[in-house]
């Protein structure tokens, strides 16, 4: 099953097991042998990360095409991104990164034909790359612009605030800032945000590697100019420490919006305030000491809703009220009895966004069996204007105002690097016109296809999948592959550009697939629903049945199939390799949520129980315990179909030290448990393939990551499957 050559068995290290660790749930005792390993500061567990990074080297070392993938794919990677415009005041801004920048640059531009300068430059705030921008919010007449920064890949981010004209930067700091929007107030003196209160830690510890849980979100008010500490605390509710709070002010500078939500789930409050009501203004708060006395429009968490547009009191949504597949609903706030549906829920396509542009038009992105549709709609009627023309693919990005007669598109799929497109709203008969087509040398489409199938899973569910390969592939069950997977949060997977995948398909000859599980919001909240808490299993039932689909259909073979997947899609790819280890070559497991029984103690976890449930419940406990990957690594050659040479695929965890989303905990307990139960426990143990842990240093969960570090991960990554499921370079 493409094992290293026997020269290379693995000598894996003896990690301590204590033994005395048993936790009592609902009667079940459950041993938990690696708990030390939660706590990343001690210097056990250090010594363990650095045994195992020596450890994946001598494996890596090994693979010798890593040199000219890693070369390969920064050749490719060198090519101009550009993000979609978008217009602040009188001036335009954009995204744009030469091709190896470590982070993309911030430039702005008076006119659309007009000479272009570096606004913000990331890359001058560290010397690695691994400060990243997040969140920037421009006042009304873009003469400042509030952004946060991250470090190493962590979710904390510090707000600080930049005059536009001059780049001159204001002494503003805002600290400890979490999962928050930026809302400027039209009078330009401050803006809305979130925070959470500082986290007990060393004075010497880098933020983003503590593991305590994100606890009492607040709303805060900002005066520009003045200190953190003078912030007028807007919003706070004690007796829910885990619920999340976000604030929005509408296009029309008058309504405050709050949204809350207590977990991941597509549910949230909906809280308002009329700005212009108070009488000595924001300031007045600080005096008062009051929380702002926000009026309830939706004070249950049974549906969604976000704010599209709003006409004096009344306000537009975009909504899964009663419609699994969303819609248009409008109300008017100051008589919230009567709601109206503006645009219906449709039969079959989901609803994915909607924009209000040009006064009263708006932007509609819908869904069809995982393909992009566009259409033009009226504000006031809903009914449809046009839709647009658009190739199968993803609309990334939409950027348009109200105010603003243009918009912008970004459009992406697995063979088109980037398109962005602007549509004059003005033209009686709209169009999209390419803006400007994104080139990557040394890249021919041509060469290559894309197909959509539809695999029946275990309960004749149908799962859509992308297959990408060259062009006219001969099946014959033999091609390398590369399986991906999500499947969680209603989150949907859909077409998008790759180098590294498209380098795997060009010179390793490999077929590359993405799988459109249940759990992902592909089809909506029923085919959410269907994939979350007690039907999690149909995630991993899906999976498994696009792995076989590939092999039944002779585009590969079990020895030749890797699979891949990251975060909740980690998790898929750890389960699966557990209950169908004889079904993969290899595993790639990105930051993983791995302990389903503890994962809400750490960080944000505790927001996902509404996805996966929670251990602290007997009913859910018994939902968890039959598929969380730290409890069900098992022996496969002494399972009741164990076949001599049984064993996992070659297996490995990605993980980084700064991920304080899934901590790297969930990593570390999984992979000590697979070393021992597969190898250091046994004599001449039948587990010849290597379980082995990439763990990355100053990286996170993923977001603002810099070039260099991503390419070096997928040469990593890809050279080892290479490697474990016998694919060979050819140019």
């Amino acid at each position: 099953m493409g094992a290293l050559p026997e020269a290379f068995y693995l000598d894996y290290p003896e990690s301590r097991r204590d033994d005395s660790v048993v936790e009592d749930y609902h009667g079940v005792s459950i041993p938990d042998p690696y708990r030390w390993l939660e706590d990343p500061d001690t210097k056990e567990v250090k010594e363990f990360v650095e045994t195992q990074r020596n450890l994946t080297d001598s494996v890596l070392n090994t693979c010798e095409g890593r040199e000219k993938l890693k070369e390969k794919i920064t050749a490719l990677f060198d090519y101009a991104k550009y993000e979609c415009p978008f217009r602040h005041g009188d001036k335009y801004f954009y995204f744009y990164n030469s091709g190896l920048q470590p982070q993309s640059v911030l430039y702005v531009q008076d006119s659309l034909e007009g000479k272009a300068k570096v606004l913000l430059d990331p890359n001058q705030l560290s010397e690695d790359g691994t400060v990243a921008l997040h969140a920037c919010s421009f006042n009304e007449n873009a003469k400042y612009l509030a952004f946060g920064i991250s470090t190493s890949g962590s979710d904390w981010i510090t707000i600080k605030v930049l005059r536009v004209d001059d780049q001159v930067m204001e002494p503003d700091t805002l600290s400890w800032v979490k999962f928050s929007t930026i809302s400027w107030t039209h009078d330009n003196k401050g803006f809305f945000y979130c925070r959470y209160p500082a986290p007990m830690r060393e004075e010497n510890k880098d933020a983003g590697t503590e593991t305590n849980q994100n606890l009492h979100h607040q709303l805060y008010y900002h005066f520009l100019g003045s200190n953190q500490s003078e912030d007028i605390l807007c919003w706070k509710d004690p007796e829910h420490p885990k619920w999340m709070f976000g604030a929005q002010i509408t296009e029309d500078g008058k309504y405050l919006v709050m949204s809350i939500e207590e977990g991941c789930d597509p549910v949230n409050k909906l809280y308002f305030f009329d700005l212009s009501t108070l009488k000595n203004g924001l300031e007045g708060l600080r005096e008062s000491k009051e929380l702002l006395p926000f009026q309830k429009l939706i004070d249950n968490f049974e549906a969604q809703y976000q704010l599209i547009a709003n006409d004096g009191s009344i306000f537009t949504f975009l909504s899964n009220k009663n419609a699994s597949r969303y819609k248009v609903i409008r109300v008017d706030i100051l008589n919230p009895h009567v709601w109206t549906d503006v645009i219906p829920e449709s039969e079959k396509n989901v609803l994915r966004s909607v924009h209000c542009v040009n006064g009263h038009q708006l932007v509609v992105c819908y869904l069809s069996d995982v393909k992009y549709v566009l259409q033009i709609h009226e504000l006031e009627s809903g009914s449809l204007i046009q839709q647009l023309p658009l190739d199968i693919g993803t609309i990334s990005m939409v950027s348009g105002k109200r105010k603003n007669k243009e918009v912008f598109f970004s459009f992406t799929s697995f063979l088109t690097p980037g398109i962005i497109y602007r549509c004059d709203l003005n033209q009686e008969k709209l169009k999209l016109d390419v803006f400007r087509e994104t080139i990557v040398n040394g890249f021919d489409r041509t060469a290559f296809e894309t197909r959509q199938v539809f695999v029946r899973s275990k309960d004749s569910s149908e799962i859509p999948m992308f297959i990408v390969s060259k062009k006219g592939i001969i099946l014959h069950g033999n091609h390398p592959a590369l399986l991906y997977g999500y499947g969680g949060f209603s989150i949907s997977i859909t077409p998008g550009f790759s180098i590294s995948k498209i380098i795997l398909v060009g010179h390793f000859g490999a077929v590359y697939a993405t799988a459109n599980i249940r759990g992902g919001g592909e089809y909506g909240e029923e085919w959410h629903k269907a994939g979350s808490l007690a039907n999690k299993q149909n995630c991993f039932d899906d999976f498994q049945a696009c792995a076989e689909f590939l092999i039944r259909e002779k585009y590969t073979s079990p020895n030749k199939l890797g699979i891949e997947g990251g975060s909740n899609g980690g998790l898929l790819v750890a389960a699966c390799i557990n209950q169908r280890p004889e079904l993969f070559g290899c595993a790639l497991a990105h930051v993983g949520v791995m302990d389903m029984l503890r994962f809400h103690k750490f960080t944000i976890g505790h927001a996902w129980t509404s996805e996966y449930g929670c251990s602290d419940q007997e009913e859910q406990f018994h939902w968890l315990i039959k598929y969380s990957p730290l409890h069900n690594v098992a022996r496969p050659w002494n399972s009741p179909d164990g076949k001599e040479g049984y064993q996992y695929p070659a297996t490995m965890l990605l993980t980084a030290d700064h991920d304080d989303r899934v901590v790297p905990l969930h990593s570390l307990k999984l992979l000590a448990t697979m070393q021992y139960i597969l190898g250091t426990s046994l004599l001449n143990s039948p587990q010849i393939n290597p379980i082995i842990a990439r763990i990355e240093t100053k990286a996170g969960h993923g977001c603002g990551r810099p070039t260099q570090k991503i390419i070096e991960e997928a040469a990593d990554k890809y050279a080892f499957l290479a490697k474990m499921i016998g694919a060979t370079w050819t140019d």
